[in-house]
């Protein structure tokens, strides 16, 4: 790997970091407004809906302009919406702003990748990429949950920072700060020399050219799958954040500033298994490991048997393992068939529509449960079948993909 890759790491770190600490910050916030529990992952959707309504314009933005650049201006956008909670702006609107930067961001960060390196070096850099992401998690969450808890308000209130005067300011100040070092290593990200084509600025026509681009992604064998494959894992990891969170509440005892080690436990397994899939699956291997999808789904309804803190944080590194081993190879499949069907912004577009777009349903999905206050061992139980159940029909569909590729081959051969 390059200097150029590892800077973008670094930016990559300090900016997910942030993003992490201030969804924690964020729940306190609502906690204390005395805010219904169905606003909690809420606080989620909104982040992520702009991911879904933009879908077909940062694409285009990201090839427009230098990647470095892109990645700059959308964590100033990331510390306006910061800004507007210090402004007293409720936490859904102030965060649904963070989210408009994170949808920007996010086509120049892993396109970045396609244009910096080889096809057989984006496992390894998912690896990289997706470990340095889940250790960004695992500390973010913990600083959220130290942050927002009694003993970091007093130590922060005690540095007297200008302008904050009470723990949820302080808190923000600080997440503000990572922000603000993840832009200045954005100002050092190299210009990949990469140009593409004058892009598109008629809404209309941005649109037209993202469904094409869908349509394109969706139809390739490869694509679909690893596309499904990856559309339910963010779907599904964004929705287990909050059910672990409702879980340790209840059945495990724990206050949010314990619960967020949780969170951590499950990052944790995330990135062994995503380092472990990066040394061991090569791209062409990469649809190998669909079966784990399926056994991680199972993994998740056993959580309604476990009461003991002893035990959870066992069976969540687990999940987190499975989880990590196999979501790495199908994004780096993801990624280059996109960048081989279409440009790396474009691609890479497509992909966190359908991603987000699951992360809304499902978060939805999740809030209208809690609203109908039905029991969280079956909202548990409901989750994890679903999981195994969409994981195997993927495979199915993978299967019966390969039979009709293997007997076209086969007529071909008989042609000739």
């Amino acid at each position: 790997m390059n200097r150029g890759f590892y800077t973008i790491m670094a930016a990559q770190f300090f900016s997910s970091l942030a993003d992490n600490a201030l969804l924690f910050v964020a729940i306190s916030l609502l906690t204390s407004m005395n805010a219904p529990a169905s606003l909690t992952p809420l606080l989620k959707l909104s982040f992520v809906l702009f991911y879904v309504l933009l879908a077909a314009f940062v694409g285009a933005f990201a090839d427009s302009l230098p990647k470095g650049r892109v990645m700059f201006i959308a964590n100033l956008i990331k510390i306006f919406g910061c800004a507007l909670m210090f402004l007293t702006v409720h936490p859904l609107l102030a965060y649904a702003v963070v989210g408009f930067g994170a949808a920007v961001y996010s086509p120049a960060k892993y396109g970045i990748l396609t244009e910096l390196l080889p096809p057989e070096k984006l496992v390894p850099a998912n690896g990289w990429i997706e470990g340095l992401t889940v250790m960004s998690i695992i500390l973010g969450t913990v600083a959220g949950g130290a942050l927002v808890s009694e003993r970091g308000a007093s130590f922060l209130l005690g540095l007297d920072l200008p302008g904050v005067t009470t723990g949820a300011e302080a808190a923000m100040a600080v997440v503000v700060g990572v922000y603000i070092l993840a832009a200045l290593f954005n100002l050092r990200i190299p210009d990949t020399g990469a140009r593409y084509e004058h892009q598109e600025r008629n809404p209309a026509k941005l649109i037209a050219d993202f469904a094409n681009c869908s349509a394109t992604l969706w139809r390739d064998k490869l694509g679909q799958i690893s596309l499904a494959v990856t559309t339910l894992f963010w779907g599904a990891g964004a929705t287990l954040q909050f059910i672990v969170l409702k879980w340790a509440e209840r059945s495990l005892h724990m206050p949010l500033d314990k619960a967020t080690n949780l969170i951590g436990v499950v990052a944790i397994g995330v990135a062994l298994g995503a380092a472990m899939a990066a040394r061991m699956i090569p791209l062409r291997k990469s649809l190998t490991v669909i079966p784990l999808g399926i056994i991680m789904g199972l993994v998740v309804c056993s959580m309604i048997f476990v009461t003991s803190v002893n035990l959870a944080y066992p069976l969540l590194a687990l999940i987190g393992f499975l989880s990590g081993f196999f979501v790495v190879p199908m994004n780096a499949l993801l990624q280059h068939r996109g960048h081989v069907l279409m440009s790396a912004g474009h691609s890479i577009a497509v992909q966190n529509f359908n991603e987000n777009l699951s992360i809304l349903t499902m978060l939805a999905l999740y809030a209208i449960m809690i609203t109908m206050n039905l029991d969280l061992d079956i909202i548990i139980v409901m989750f994890g079948m679903s999981v195994a159940g969409i994981m195997f029909f993927i495979g199915r569909r993978h299967a019966a993909n390969q039979r009709e590729h293997d007997s076209l081959a086969l007529i071909g051969e008989e042609k000739h």
